[in-house]
């Protein structure tokens, strides 16, 4: 969905500290919201898409004014809230309680097995990769198009993304689609693809030429680029061409190369005429099988030349 939590590619949110040696918490606090959310803090059985969507759902003030931790635990209360496990007044109330006496016990319940559980969870991991009939549309190399889409719910394809040119460059078989899993419509998985977009397509003329971004993309997120793939398409023709107008010679020297060709073989092949004037002379001068030719088998005439008184 398009919200504030979507700033891949904005500016002005000022510098980024780097923190040398940063521990994994820095208060306890934040251990205890990651169990509770690791857990599910009571919630019934969710799917980690809809806790990104939950996050997503944050007010813009709340959002920006917190830090990582403090919007994952808002982001516990908003799934309390919305599934009906808590009420607003009841988790306003124990908080009320807890800050009038900092010393109060916390509740704390021992299972070893559902800790074992999400020990072994963590180390294992929980693959979405999933096995379809369906073929990939698209292969290594191909050149596409992201969407320009603008959902209302959850996706991951980013804004700073959409409507951009790039090329895919692995396909990593087909996974859980998030924009359906993150609302309850199912997995539907779809093949996985990785693009690389190259920065000048993403930011214009002010970006680094020779670098790129690489963006895991499900494929209804893709198109493919027929704008591109025609003008390739052209390129290369107008290129062979011109690559085959300079291995051939030019037209003039093709006709006269002919020209004298022709004349060759008709000097080769055309019978020799030994009478210039006999009557088998045809107007044009050509030899024939009339009387006089060298083909008709007969001695040519001999006229008597007038003799000099």
């Amino acid at each position: 969905m398009n919200g504030v939590h979507d700033i891949g590619g904005m500016d002005g949110f000022g510098p980024i500290h780097r923190e040398a040696d940063e521990p994994v918490f820095h208060e306890l606090w934040e251990s205890r919201v990651f169990g509770m959310f690791l857990s599910g803090a009571g919630l019934p059985p969710t799917r980690f898409d809809s806790d990104r969507h939950r996050l997503e759902q944050l007010a813009p003030i709340q959002y920006f004014s917190s830090d990582y931790y403090e919007r994952w635990l808002a982001a516990l209360e908003t799934g309390l809230l919305q599934t009906g496990t808590l009420s607003q007044d009841e988790i306003e109330a124990r908080v009320q309680q807890f800050a009038s006496d900092p010393d109060l016990p916390i509740p704390r319940r021992e299972d070893p097995e559902k800790a074992q559980g999400f020990a072994d969870a963590l180390r294992m991991g929980k693959p979405a990769t999933r096995k379809i009939r369906q073929k990939p549309h698209f292969a290594v190399g191909d050149k596409i198009l992201t969407r320009n889409l603008n959902p209302r719910g959850h996706t991951r394809l980013p804004r700073y993304a959409r409507g951009k040119r790039g090329i895919v460059v692995a396909h990593h078989g087909a996974h859980v689609f998030p924009d359906t899993n993150a609302h309850g419509l199912g997995e539907n998985p779809q093949h996985l693809y990785t693009v690389r977009i190259t920065m000048y397509e993403l930011w214009g003329s002010s970006a680094e030429r020779n670098e790129s971004v690489l963006i895991d993309l499900w494929e209804s997120y893709l198109e493919r680029d027929r704008a591109t793939a025609k003008a390739a398409t052209r390129r290369t023709a107008s290129a062979a061409r011109k690559t085959v107008a300079k291995t051939l010679p030019s037209a003039g020297k093709v006709r006269t190369h002919a020209t004298v060709l022709k004349g060759s073989l008709v000097a080769r092949h055309l019978p020799v005429t030994l009478a210039s004037t006999g009557a088998g002379n045809t107007k044009k001068g050509g030899a024939t099988q009339g009387r006089g030719s060298a083909r008709s088998g007969r001695k040519p005439m001999r006229r008597n030349r007038p003799t000099a008184q």
